[in-house]
C-alpha cells in the first residue's frame, strides 16, 4: 500500500557499493543525497567519497548547499565503512533537524572494538558516535519489524512521526530507499 509524506521536504541520504577487489572502484564509494518534496524527486546529487575516510562531512555539507529541506534523513552514521558524518557539525551548519535511520539495533560495543582495532583516529571517529542522542525504536508499518532511530535537532516524538509518514512502500523512508537505490544502481553499472 502507498503512503504519502504529506508536503514534508526532506533529502534522504545513502551510500552506494563498494568492492575491495575491484580495482576500478578500490578505496571510493558513492554517496547520495535525495530531496524530496513528498513523494516527489526534487533532486539528486552524489559524490565520491573514501572507504574508512573522513570526508563524508565535508562532502554532504557540499551536496546540501542548494537544497531546500526540512529534514536531513541518513541512512546511518557511517557510511562506505567507517566514513563517519559528523552529524553535530551538519546540525550546526544547516539548523534542521537530522534523523539517523538504523534498519537494527546498533551494537556500539562491537564498533568501538572495530574502531579501535582499525584506526589510529578511532577516538575521534568514537566521539562523533557519542555525541548521539538516545537510540529510539518504532513501528513504521504494522506488518515489518522495528526501525531505530537517533534524532538531532528535533523532539523523539516528532521524528519518530517523519519516519512513519515518509515509509510509503516498506519500513524505510522514502528519501533513504531512494538514495540507497541510485547510489547502489550507479556503483554497480558497468560491472
Amino acid at each position: 500500500m502507498y503512503r504519502t509524506m504529506g508536503l514534508l521536504r526532506l533529502v534522504g541520504v545513502e551510500d552506494g557499493s563498494f568492492r575491495p577487489f575491484n580495482r576500478r572502484t578500490l578505496g571510493t564509494c558513492l554517496l547520495c543525497a535525495v530531496e524530496m518534496f513528498g513523494p516527489k524527486i526534487e533532486k539528486v546529487k552524489v559524490s565520491p567519497i573514501t572507504v574508512d575516510g573522513l570526508d563524508a562531512t565535508s562532502k554532504l555539507s557540499e551536496m546540501l548547499r542548494d537544497m531546500d529541506f526540512e529534514a536531513i534523513l541518513l541512512g546511518g552514521i557511517t557510511f562506505a565503512g567507517f566514513n563517519i558524518i559528523n552529524v553535530q557539525q551538519i546540525l550546526k551548519e544547516y539548523s534542521r533537524p537530522i534523523i539517523i535511520f538504523i534498519r537494527d539495533r546498533p551494537d556500539n560495543r562491537a564498533v568501538r572494538e572495530a574502531l579501535e582495532k582499525h584506526f589510529d583516529d578511532w577516538r575521534e571517529r568514537w566521539d562523533i558516535i557519542k555525541s548521539l542522542g538516545p537510540v529510539h525504536s518504532t513501528r513504521t508499518r504494522p506488518d515489518e519489524p522495528p526501525i531505530y532511530f537517533e534524532v538531532l535537532g528535533a523532539s523523539s516524538q516528532w521524528a519518530e512521526e517523519v519516519l512513519r509518514l515518509s515509509a510509503m512502500l516498506c519500513r524505510i523512508p522514502e528519501p533513504v530507499r531512494v538514495a540507497r537505490l541510485i547510489a547502489r544502481g550507479l556503483t554497480l553499472r558497468g560491472d
